[in-house]
């Protein structure tokens, strides 16, 4: 039996309620909560709902800010009067966790900002700026299923923490040595001992307007029926209110519209997949929609559905994507706006698609390990520079237009992509008209992520050892190209016409890329937020058929490969 597990149990400030829940653990249940303690990931920290050191609760939740407190104490001279911004979702103990963030802060002396209600990430990452805040808390496990939950941590550009910076918050982390003794205010003596400053509407239109800025037709007549969904999460009435200011006929998705933290009317609250659009689309055919909206739970991520020839054709995020960039760029281009040092950040499995458009127009393109905080960080470095930010995303569904936000924002590319489908029907076509001429002028680019869900010890197991394999991988070509690089950020090398090089501007990170000629390539990478193995799968074909072709055999010969693997055997999907 764990030793972890034996503390807790014996521990004396746990209520009788909890312990009764610890002594009905079974031998497995046990080894998942206790094996480990919840790590950092991409994006702060993440786990399921329950008790035990690897799991979300008040007591992991403490640790975490206890660390965070010192950090910024230890950065920032004046970090008690600058106070951090907070912020939650709609899941299952979001405001709680929310509220004990205020509360470890508060012990610490240190100012809060807390949302009267749930709101989305972006608006979080906006407020820390707004009002000069030295950080920020978004309460949130993202798309994940409805018994995770989780913290995301920002800097005092509103950007999460990154590597450097996240290292420091665990070093503090682990220097707690017993867990149920972190101090810790009630939300209420936070508020009494005047800690706590609520924000609300007024910052919630500061924030719609600042959004309302990136449009470059604003002055277009609103000819298009806009469907929107939250998928139950925190955009509801900033997405919704977004549009309808702007002028668009927009409708909602009304059973979608509840803050309901089982996501029941959704297989998975995740706007990448096409089924989280079922409610959508039938909204959609209802009305007669021409694009169907849909964002994530804490409001990063933006899917998107377009009508064309009678039938709702879902895009993947680099599609979107690389829509975005054209029509950025195309339309500036137009209006003589075009700057001349402009630079698009994507990340090293976003498609080639968007950057082959970008470098089009002139633009200059640079790619950042996966996690949209590295994007964020970029944003920053070139503001006092002669460059001029032109668009962040990544093929995971995230897009920023505007540096007044510097994380992924659902809520600007919601507008943009209304103004886009608005704009194409002005001129008799759809999105995917649009996009079709995209692929006929750059190139049949096709990409595919592949998720192998691996949970508990055993599947992290797996991981590592399907990672291990790759590691040693080593062909010359694959489907008659020429292997060109592979490059292996853990071990910060790029292997390159039979020379070992160092791969430099990246933090160190357990991510594989295999580069192939004709932009094939594939990437491997172990989730930071989530028990799942990613594989990226990026070809160009001279055609669509032959793109098409050309991935169904990437994927076909990778589950060759992961089907020798001992483990792998039973968990491919």
């Amino acid at each position: 039996m764990s030793d972890k597990y034996q503390k807790w149990l014996n521990e004396p400030s746990l209520n009788e309620e909890d312990k009764k829940a610890l002594k009905a653990m079974d031998h497995q249940t046990i080894e998942d909560a206790f094996y480990k303690d919840v790590s950092f990931g991409t994006g702060g920290i993440r786990g399921v709902i329950g008790l035990g050191t690897n799991r979300l609760n008040i007591y992991t939740v403490r640790k975490a800010l206890y660390g965070y407190a010192k950090y910024l104490l230890k950065t920032y001279k004046q970090a008690k009067d600058l106070g951090v911004v907070i912020a939650h979702d709609n899941r299952h103990n979001s405001s709680l966790f929310a509220k004990e963030c205020v509360g470890v802060l508060g012990a610490f002396g240190i100012k809060t900002y807390f949302f009267d209600a749930l709101r989305p990430t972006p608006e979080l990452s906006f407020a820390v700026r707004n009002q000069g805040a030295c950080g920020g808390i978004m309460v949130t496990a993202s798309h994940n299923p409805p018994k995770y939950n989780g913290l995301k941590f920002y800097d005092h550009t509103g950007c999460q923490l990154i590597p450097s910076l996240a290292d420091q918050v665990i070093d503090y982390f682990n220097t707690v040595s017993n867990i149920f003794e972190i101090e810790s205010l009630s939300f209420d003596q936070a508020k009494d001992q005047g800690l706590v400053t609520m924000l609300g509407q007024t910052l919630d239109e500061t924030y719609i307007q600042n959004v309302q800025s990136i449009q470059l037709a604003e002055s277009l007549d609103k000819i298009i029926k806009v469907v929107f969904t939250p998928l139950h999460g925190a955009s509801r009435e900033i997405g919704f209110q977004t549009l309808k200011q702007s002028g668009y006929d927009v409708v909602s998705v009304e059973e979608q519209m509840t803050v309901d933290p089982d996501f029941s009317t959704v297989e998975s609250p995740n706007p990448e997949n096409e089924a989280a659009f079922e409610k959508a689309k039938i909204v959609g055919e209802d009305v007669n929609a021409d694009i169907l909206i849909a964002t994530d739970p804490d409001g990063d991520r933006l899917g998107v559905m377009a009508k064309h020839e009678g039938k709702y054709h879902f895009l993947t995020g680099n599609q979107t994507g690389a829509i975005i960039i054209h029509y950025l760029l195309s339309t500036m281009k137009e209006k003589g706006t075009l700057p001349e040092k402009g630079i698009v950040y994507n990340t090293i499995v976003t498609s080639e698609f968007g950057a082959t458009i970008a470098k089009a127009f002139g633009m200059k393109v640079e790619s950042t390990l996966t996690g949209f905080k590295f994007i964020g960080e970029k944003m920053h470095s070139i503001e006092d520079k002669d460059e001029s930010f032109v668009m962040g995303y990544e093929e995971s569904y995230g897009y920023v237009l505007a540096d007044f936000v510097r994380d992924k924002d659902s809520i600007q590319a919601l507008l943009m992509i209304s103004e886009i489908a608005n704009s194409c029907k002005h001129k008799g076509i759809t999105l995917i008209d649009y996009l079709n001429s995209l692929y006929e002028s750059y190139g049949y680019y096709q990409d595919h992520l592949k998720n192998i869900v691996l949970e508990g010890k055993k599947g992290e197991e797996t991981i590592q050892e399907i990672m291990q394999y790759f590691r040693t991988y080593q062909p010359k070509s694959l489907q008659g190209r020429k292997l060109l690089a592979k490059e292996d950020y853990q071990e910060s090398i790029i292997e390159k016409d039979g020379k070992t090089l160092p791969l430099e501007g990246f933090p160190k990170s357990n991510v594989l890329k295999f580069i192939f000629e004709d932009d094939l390539w594939f990437v491997l990478r172990p989730s930071g937020t989530e028990p799942k193995l990613k594989i990226y799968m990026n070809v160009l074909g001279k055609t669509r058929d032959e793109s098409k072709q050309v991935l169904s055999d990437l994927e076909s010969h990778l589950n060759k490969l992961l089907e020798t693997l001992k483990n792998a055997k039973d968990v491919l999907q």
